[in-house]
């Protein structure tokens, strides 16, 4: 398999709408947007909170208690069938827009960076809220072309989870870490690993021929190391594990790569 590193761009397609809220003597409101993965089906959901100041306190617990209900809704039915519904049974309260089509790299960044379009323009907190999204596709099933590793956006972080600037979220392209990491995952990674590295899983940088160019992969680190005295001990061998049982390892120099981070969870 020929693995490929590719730059954040479009390569799924989703459809959205927005939901206005239409209350007495009021101008309609956005109060949210539903993003629709058109492969899977899966919904993306998000909703304003702050009802009190847009709303009168009966019309603000009602809308308090909708967001609940839609994500019972969407559970239940599934995401197609209750836009439809919602669609077809539009209320004089609760208005949905035309749907419209959207490139999609990562269904959590669209979403958030539609909500803060068409809703709310809240503000982004990096290492806050937010974490950054690198322009890499770390190829999981072997290393990949050469391209630039900058930062293009702020992605927003796994919720209840204590945020530090060696944090990053990237792609995972190729299916020789699955199931665990799936082909075409957004993954969350942190700088520099301290500690032992036997048996994690590491995101792996081979330097290219340029200075800021890499080539990436994603393996479990594991390795042999012998005793050479005076309490120096040399790696003697370095092997680079897929968890697919249909991908080989490999045994790589250990002077020839570098650990750039270690492979903490899947975000989507």
């Amino acid at each position: 398999m020929t693995s490929r590193v590719l730059p954040i761009s479009g390569c799924r397609q989703g459809t959205y709408v927005l939901l206005d809220a239409v209350l007495p003597e009021r101008p309609p409101c956005p109060i949210g947007v539903l993003l629709i993965d058109l492969d899977s089906g899966r919904p993306w959901f998000r909703m304003r909170r702050d009802f009190a100041q847009i709303a009168a306190p009966e019309d603000a617990e009602v809308l308090e208690a909708l967001e609940d209900h839609i994500r019972q809704c969407l559970a239940e039915s599934g995401a197609e069938p209750f836009l439809q519904s919602l669609e077809d049974t539009l209320s004089n309260s609760l208005r949905v827009s035309e749907r419209q089509a959207v490139a999609v790299d990562a269904f959590s960044r669209v979403v958030d960076r539609l909500y803060r379009e068409h809703v709310e323009d809240t503000v982004v907190r990096r290492f806050g809220t937010h974490v950054p999204l690198f322009s890499l596709r770390a190829a999981a099933g072997g290393l990949s072309d050469e391209m630039l590793s900058d930062a293009e956006d702020w992605v927003p972080a796994p919720e209840g989870m204590h945020l530090s600037p060696d944090l990053f979220v990237a792609h995972v392209e190729g299916r020789s870490m699955e199931p665990r990491i799936p082909d075409g995952s957004l993954n969350l990674f942190r700088l520099h690993p301290a500690g032992s590295r036997q048996g994690k899983i590491l995101l792996i940088e081979r330097f290219g021929v340029l200075d800021q160019t890499a080539r990436y992969t994603i393996k479990r680190y594991t390795s042999r190391k012998v005793y050479r005295g005076e309490d120096e001990w040399q790696h003697e061998q370095v092997r680079l594990e897929p968890l697919n049982p249909e991908f080989e390892p490999w045994d790589v120099d250990p002077e020839g790569f570098a650990v750039v981070a270690e492979w903490l969870r899947v975000i989507e």
